[in-house]
């Protein structure tokens, strides 16, 4: 069941076109990514998704409601980690989660998201001293306070070290297993392949596909390898293989992009025609390498 689903959502700033026809929807228990470079219109959406933008054009339902005229019943469903989110420097971590507490008519007990976040021996210190890892557990608390049933996470781990964005990956894993369908920002290719069920990835205000990380990426691989000295004709002959997409050549490097086992059919033309390769590499393709093919620019 679609939990979310957004319809040809239109915004402008003066003559600046931020979105311009996206659609998507999100289904009830999965982690649904919404990916693509700073500036492609992935937090408007957001925004306007919860309710804190009025879109131009077209049409929301979160959990069957319109987030602009539905506003107090969409924030009493929902849970909000913003991309920009600050706490005063001197605000408590119990301070913080009973405030946040307050806005809701049936909120969590944050004595219990204390335990379950790993913030109870920090529940007297104040905002200012805490890690950015205990920062972010925090936020992912605050975002839960509500007994949401729909997570919003904007770029949840820009900033954290290496351990602490895998730490992090952890625990929006822990949301999800525990009912609350997550919507999840980021540019972070590695993030968005270890966590996401199905991601919409943005190019300029536009959704430019929407499939699995492993759908998006799709079954291509690529060898490259380098010619020895001796009879090299025998490569002209590897486009013909059907398990090879394309092959392009600078000099004695070759690269060989295919599909299935097409390394072993590679190979095994390569020995028939006795030709003689060193530096032999198999790459899988990358989130990065869909987003290039998708959108013509380099992900950046």
């Amino acid at each position: 069941m679609a939990v979310i689903e957004v319809t040809d959502l239109r915004k402008k700033y003066a003559d600046l076109t931020v979105l311009d026809g996206v659609s998507f929807s999100v289904e009830e228990g999965e982690i649904f990514g919404i990916l693509g470079p700073n500036g492609t219109g992935k937090t408007t959406t957001v925004e306007c998704v919860e309710g804190l933008r009025r879109p131009d054009g077209g049409s929301i339902r979160v959990l069957g409601l319109d987030p602009v005229k539905d506003a107090r019943k969409v924030r009493e469903q929902i849970g909000v980690q913003l991309q920009q989110t600050q706490l005063p420097e001197n605000i408590k971590v119990w301070e913080a989660l009973d405030m946040y507490a307050s806005f809701y008519d049936d909120p969590r007990d944050w004595r219990e998201l204390l335990e379950e976040w790993g913030l109870a021996d920090k529940r007297d210190a104040r905002f200012g001293k805490l890690s950015g890892g205990q920062q972010q557990r925090l936020f992912i608390a605050l975002a839960l306070v509500g007994n949401p049933k729909v997570a919003f996470l904007d770029e949840l781990t820009t900033g954290l070290d290496p351990q602490a964005r895998r730490t992090t990956w952890e625990l929006v894993k822990r949301v999800r297993a525990s009912g609350v369908t997550v919507v999840l920002v980021s540019h972070f290719m590695d993030e968005v392949e270890e966590l996401c069920d199905r991601v919409a990835v943005f190019n300029r205000g536009k959704v430019v596909a929407i499939d699995t990380p492993a759908g998006l990426v799709g079954g291509e691989h690529r060898m490259r390898f380098t010619l020895m000295a001796g009879d090299t004709s025998g490569v002209a002959g590897l486009e013909n293989l059907p398990e090879v997409i394309e092959v392009s050549r600078e000099g004695n490097r070759v690269i060989v992009t295919g599909r299935g086992d097409f390394a072993t059919a590679v190979t095994a033309h390569l020995a028939r025609h006795h030709v003689l390769v060193g530096d032999l590499r198999l790459d899988k393709r990358t989130l990065d390498d869909a987003f290039a093919a998708l959108t013509g620019r380099s992900f950046e």
